[in-house]
């Protein structure tokens, strides 16, 4: 673990930095896990949450930086504790003990190492929940493959395919290209879905994208790509919820919301496509509030 830490290089960022050594890259995360919140989550996707809930591990900071993110306190790493791989494993079991459907991994990438220890504790003390790796799609295939037999159900963003719009909103001009070859290697992992007699997922792999204003185009050649790629091997979760978030007075085309006229000309599309296994979000979905506190509960 110490190694991959010492020349930090798990995302494409390639920062390349000694996280042990005190440094931090881009993302912020030093040595140690940090995390903000651990407990019951009832707003992800149906087989996900269930009616029990999924447990979820909200990790603080993140490699990617959108300029619309509306967790900003854990991703910019305000919020958060430091805690041992020790604690994260406990974490797990008292999760599993609360009831959760899963164990469901926030912005997970900048603490690979740690989190494959702590599960490989946690199965060792009884630990049998399916893990889900919740992701902004921004990764490097070689770190999600130091994954295979760790985690079961990938809940990855696929955000962009125009190099533009990543780099102007997330200063990932390569985004696409990253998104493209992690994907590949989560659904080669999961393979296709299984689920339980609940029709909770146990295995498997889900494609979140988030329709951002004027972005209808480039939203139709994400879901162009992943099927023409993936068909309905895996499952399409196509999101509406955008919200304005202060402070962008740079970005005035981010400043309304997505109307209904575009949400419903993406999923249109969508069903025109062939997409059968997917998720849509009902109206005003914008209005509510899919944030949690982030005050370090469950830490």
């Amino acid at each position: 673990m110490d190694e991959l830490l010492k020349n930090c290089m798990l995302c494409p960022r390639n920062c390349g930095i000694d996280r042990t050594g005190g440094r931090r890259g881009v993302c912020g995360a030093g040595e140690h896990v940090k995390a903000a919140r651990a407990a019951l989550h009832f707003w992800e996707e149906p087989c996900i949450s269930g009616d029990r809930g999924s447990g979820t591990v909200f990790f603080s900071y993140c490699g990617l930086q959108c300029v619309y993110c509306q967790n900003r306190a854990i991703s910019r790493g305000q919020a958060g504790k430091e805690i041992s791989t020790e604690r994260l494993a406990e974490i797990f079991l008292e999760l599993e003990h609360k009831g959760a459907h899963n164990i469901n991994l926030v912005t997970p990438t900048h603490y690979i190492p740690q989190i494959a220890a702590a599960v490989e504790q946690a199965k060792k003390q009884g630990l049998l929940l399916p893990m889900v790796y919740n992701t902004s799609g921004y990764e490097k295939a070689e770190s999600i493959a130091l994954l295979r037999g760790v985690i079961d159900i990938y809940l990855t963003d696929f955000k962009y395919m125009d190099e533009g719009l990543s780099g102007r909103y997330s200063g990932a001009p390569d985004y696409a290209k990253w998104a493209k070859k992690a994907l590949k290697e989560m659904v080669e992992q999961a393979g296709e879905a299984v689920f339980d007699g609940d029709g909770m997922m146990q295995k498997g792999v889900i494609v979140r994208h988030l329709l951002l204003p004027g972005c209808l185009s480039d939203s139709k050649n994400v879901v162009r790509y992943l099927f023409e790629t993936y068909g309905n091997r895996i499952f399409y979760s196509l999101m509406n919820q955008y919200t304005p978030v202060s402070g962008n007075d740079a970005y005035p085309e981010l400043r309304r919301r997505v109307t209904d006229e575009e949400y419903e000309a993406l999923i249109d599309f969508a069903v025109d496509l062939g997409v059968e296994n997917g998720f849509m979000q009902q109206g005003g979905t914008a209005e509510e509030s899919f944030i949690p506190p982030f005050d370090n509960e469950g830490i």
